[in-house]
């Protein structure tokens, strides 16, 4: 029975961030069918923080009127519309209106915000709804959150998305084989010119595999609500403080409000007066700048992995070939459950290792930053050990912060239900303010260049 509610948490997790990952996996084959081209990445990016109302409004009723607001309901909602969204986005997608004398893909840009609420709300309402389950389900929770962004990018590899071909620029245009992008690509006499192949599926298909996804995760949910065994488990483990037997009742009224302290063994009165409130937040186990320290590392973490540090991928990797940036895509995604699955053996709560895996983190990625700036000629770009590093850190990177969110996740849980709310709140503020910094650098101020995955001039 444990091994089912382990199943269930981690198909409950999936469903998180699985149907706004796909989106962005799914880019490179859409945006050739759409007005808005390669734009398309650079509005996904606003309408992701748009969706941020639904987190604020969580997060705000949570402070103002603690109690009333049950994320139950809450999370039925918008896991709902994530299956009706996905499903209706893989029909709708291509069609575009006329809206200020331009074409538009109005339908995917409303149905893309609905989804971006969807995953954003989630992070103040799964993981709240955890802390009713044993401490030992979140570490699957958190590998099923990281899964959902391997799943998509796993099917997008089955699919072909993104993948290219490079032939000689004075051939004939292959049949059924999209150009891509010039971009910064150029290509004379002589030259390769890279082509996208066709996929293997339909965006279609996908879409409504993001359905059936979603589908899954509100069957899960469903599941850990309903299911006898799961009842049992949380009643055995007297999650409801003293509530004993009559947990249900408590349960069905405990929203966003904090939950009773868990009963605990007796302690001696020694040990009873060495158990003081360092601060007023969660339990007290932690003092105020020992919790400021904790969020400011929570909220950069997020920024690096959630916002800074993928939107200059393509340009740290792409120059080391076309290889290089789908193998440290895919074994990235790799990194982010593997991360899970460490701490859930080794979940160490020091703060101290927190911190130092915190800056060994942030050193891999201020590489993947300079080799992104670099580009089209970052470091050993001409080499197979350039390449190996490359993919190698972008590993690290991942697992190293990965294992920091999830350590510090499993601290906040430990301070009650509504640290973890906090804990939801911090992580899209990090995410937000991380996605605003880069996005002017990106697309307006244009201060990275691409890297051809076929031609690349640098010198030897």
């Amino acid at each position: 029975m444990s091994l089912l509610t382990h199943v269930l948490a981690c198909l409950f997790g999936i469903g998180s961030w699985v149907a706004i990952n796909g989106m962005w996996v799914e880019l490179p084959l859409i945006v050739n069918d759409l007005p808005e081209g390669w734009y398309l990445p650079s509005y996904l990016t606003v309408i992701i923080q748009m969706a941020n109302i639904g987190p604020l409004f969580v997060t705000l009723m949570h402070r103002f009127r603690p109690g009333s607001l049950d994320e139950r309901p809450v999370i039925y909602g918008i896991v709902s519309l994530g299956v009706v969204a996905t499903f209706l986005l893989a029909f709708l997608w291509r069609y575009s209106v006329p809206v200020g004398g331009a074409q538009h893909s109005v339908a995917l840009l409303v149905l893309s915000f609905l989804l971006s609420v969807v995953d954003c709300t989630s992070s103040v309402t799964f993981l709240p709804f955890m802390m009713r389950l044993p401490p030992r389900y979140l570490t699957t929770y958190f590998t099923g959150e990281g899964l959902s962004g391997l799943v998509p990018a796993l099917v997008a590899l089955i699919q072909g998305v993104g993948m290219v071909q490079c032939r000689n620029a004075t051939e004939g245009a292959l049949p059924n084989v999209t150009q891509p992008e010039p971009g910064n690509w150029s290509s004379a006499a002589g030259e390769l010119e890279p082509v996208y192949q066709p996929a293997n599926f339909s965006a279609q298909t996908f879409f409504l595999f993001l359905s059936v996804m979603m589908v899954v995760c509100l069957g899960a949910f469903l599941l850990l609500n309903f299911h006898p065994a799961v009842a049992r488990e949380r009643e055995s483990q007297h999650y409801l403080g003293r509530a004993g037997a009559g947990g249900e009742k408590a349960d069905v009224g405990l929203g966003l409000q904090s939950s009773a302290p868990e009963q605990k063994p007796m302690l001696g009165n020694l040990e009873e007066q060495m158990l003081v409130r360092r601060s007023s937040f969660g339990k007290g186990t932690y003092s105020r700048l020992e919790v400021v320290f904790i969020f400011v590392v929570l909220a950069w973490v997020n920024a690096l992995t959630n916002a800074v540090l993928p939107s200059v991928q393509s340009y740290s990797c792409l120059p080391y070939g076309n290889q290089a940036y789908h193998l440290a895509a895919t074994m990235a995604a790799v990194a982010n459950p593997v991360a899970c699955f460490i701490a859930m053996f080794v979940p160490i709560r020091s703060l101290t290792l927190m911190a130092l895996l915190t800056v060994t983190g942030t050193g891999f990625g201020a590489y993947i930053m300079a080799m992104a700036a670099l580009s089209p000629c970052p470091l050993l770009v001409h080499s197979a050990s350039g390449t190996a590093l490359i993919v190698i850190t972008w590993i690290l990177f991942v697992l190293t912060l990965s294992y920091v969110k999830v350590i510090i996740g499993i601290i906040l849980r430990d301070e009650g239900h509504s640290a973890l709310v906090w804990c939801g709140a911090v992580v899209q503020l990090g995410s937000m303010i991380g996605a605003m910094s880069m996005f002017p650098q990106v697309s307006v101020y244009g201060l990275f260049t691409s890297g051809d995955p076929c031609n690349t001039k640098c010198p030897q």
